[in-house]
């Protein structure tokens, strides 16, 4: 049955409608645009597509402030084109999962417009007011620097609405059974037009019951129940997907006890700390949150990540920790964002092809599921011009055409990178595809061996020692298969031995150079590392 779960060995590739494909030329992506790029994806591997919100929206948060959860912005087409997106995406045997934003909506929303009209309005209880000022006012709020309040006040009805995020994007009160409800509703609406799952955005304020003032707010796990149980009732092979950074204690109430929770977690820990083994070459802090964070064979599983949409929260390291990996990462102030992370995409900030491939063998390796963004498949970079999160968010570079290829608009919905070494002139899908050396390449030879290799998804894990810090060793074994794979973080190459009974395998086959080890008189394989090198092997 553990093979039915098709998530477990999925290769997930997340991107924004609006800065993929432009297809009728307005300057923002669009269905008609992604629909004409599934086979790119399709031919590098990738087997579910991740979409963030495409919903109507005012767009004053990337299309996280809805307005509409029954259709499509018409910046992005028509429900019509897609479905014709969802046929396409079908024949070619890649699942979609979508944004369900579900803690907030818009304030133009009109839930929201209804329930400040009145306090006697039925939807007044879809949200969360205070009538008096809350002596919380100012706390907890999710975008620190920029965000100045959770609890703003409405001048319309007089008094005070909670908000997590922008004050543009009220809180929905998931305490009320309607609201629940109705979230019941969005999912049933999108799972019969044929997705396979949702990404469900800031898990944790779905769940919380926040009130005026100090007290804490009660978390409500049995929400994420209630949610997994419609779903599989709905579409028994649909998953839930979590946005959640929390510490690693906390982890399985979102999983649930009975793996009845959410099926696939971000693992916001493992990635702070992934970096902090790049920035510093010191695997020990990853291995220790490997070891936090593991979770037994199960329905349950791990989704990992280098980048996403956002910044690279850094919150979970210690000052200390954090400090490293901005001095190595992002020393310019300008680089960083909220106090607590970088906005930078992750070519510009390794600086070089060797480290970028260490990174994404390491996040192809780890146990769970891998989540590519999109455009680091080309090494794409960042604009630090653009405000905030936006500078990892420029246009998909196709080619060195006019607008990268992305539009033949003079505007766009945000500017290409066109100086520079990530110039698209320079860093482009077409420059790559014929290059039998690029990064897209060997992304896609990548893509095709963790997709081979069944045991990470599935099998039963363990560290490796190596007696050197900046070598990470892991060792995966499902259905009597044997992976061993090794990391050195180091700008130094490194000899490394291992004992044949150690690992119980005389022969080692590399997955991806043209050679095996064969153990020696003494019982040893002598595994060599580039600087910043990785090994695959399987147990022959």
């Amino acid at each position: 049955m553990m093979e039915d779960l098709w998530y477990k060995n999925s290769v997930i590739y997340s991107l924004d409608l609006e800065t993929f494909m432009d297809a009728n030329s307005d300057g923002t992506g669009d269905f008609a645009g992604l629909c004409d790029r599934l086979d790119y994806l399709h031919a590098m591997g990738i087997d579910t597509v991740w979409l963030a919100p495409f919903q109507p929206t005012p767009n004053k948060d990337n299309g996280y402030d809805i307005q509409d959860y029954y259709g499509v912005d018409p910046r992005h087409g028509s429900s019509g084109e897609f479905v014709d997106f969802m046929h396409r995406a079908n024949q070619l045997g890649i699942k979609v999962i979508i944004d369900l934003v579900v803690n907030h909506t818009s304030d133009k929303h009109p839930w929201f417009v209804e329930a400040r009209s009145s306090k006697d309005n039925p939807r007044r209880e879809w949200y969360v007011w205070s009538d008096k000022k809350p002596s919380d006012w100012d706390e907890g709020m999710v975008f620190p620097g920029v965000q100045e309040a959770t609890w703003t006040l409405d001048k319309q009805s007089h008094s005070y609405y909670f908000h997590r995020f922008h004050e543009f994007e009220p809180d929905l009160n998931t305490d009320n059974p309607a609201v629940r409800e109705e979230i019941f509703r969005i999912m049933g609406y999108w799972l019969q037009l044929g997705v396979a799952g949702f990404r469900v955005d800031a898990v944790p304020f779905i769940l919380e019951s926040p009130a005026p003032g100090k007290k804490k707010s009660r978390m409500n796990y049995d929400y994420l129940k209630e949610m997994r149980k419609f779903l599989q009732w709905r579409k028994g092979d649909a998953v839930l997907l979590g946005e959640a950074n929390v510490l690693p204690k906390d982890s399985m109430r979102y999983f649930g006890d009975e793996h009845d929770g959410i099926h696939l977690m971000f693992n916001f820990f493992v990635n702070q700390y992934a970096f902090y083994a790049l920035a510093t070459t010191n695997t020990r802090p990853l291995i220790k949150a490997l070891e936090a964070t593991r979770i037994e064979p199960s329905t349950a599983q791990w989704a990992h990540f280098l980048r996403n949409h956002d910044e690279l929260d850094l919150g979970r390291l210690t000052e200390a920790e954090r400090n490293e990996v901005f001095a190595r990462f992002a020393p310019d102030e300008n680089m960083q964002l909220y106090f607590r992370g970088i906005r930078r995409r992750l070519a510009p900030m390794l600086g070089s092809r060797q480290q970028n491939e260490l990174a994404y063998s390491l996040m192809f390796s780890l146990p769970g599921t891998p989540v590519l963004r999109y455009g680091d498949e080309i090494g794409m970079g960042d604009n630090l011009a653009l405000d905030d999160r936006n500078s990892v968010r420029t246009p998909m570079q196709w080619s060195g055409e006019y607008q990268a290829g992305f539009s033949k608009a003079d505007k766009l919905i945000h500017p290409v990178i066109d100086d520079g070494y990530y110039s698209y002139t320079h860093i482009n899908v077409e420059t790559q595809r014929r290059d039998p050396g690029s990064l897209l390449n060997w992304m896609t030879s990548l893509i095709r061996l963790r997709r081979e290799c069944t045991e990470i998804g599935f099998g039963q894990w363990e560290i490796l020692p190596t007696d050197f810090d900046h070598i990470l060793g892991m060792c995966y074994r499902w259905k009597g298969r044997s992976l061993f794979i090794w990391h050195n973080f180091s700008e130094k190459p490194q000899e490394i031995v291992v004992l044949a009974k150690n690992i119980t395998a005389n022969r080692l086959v590399d997955l991806i150079n043209n050679i095996e080890s064969i153990v020696d008189k003494k019982g040893r394989h002598t595994i060599t590392l580039e600087a910043y090198g990785y090994r695959w092997f399987r147990a022959g």
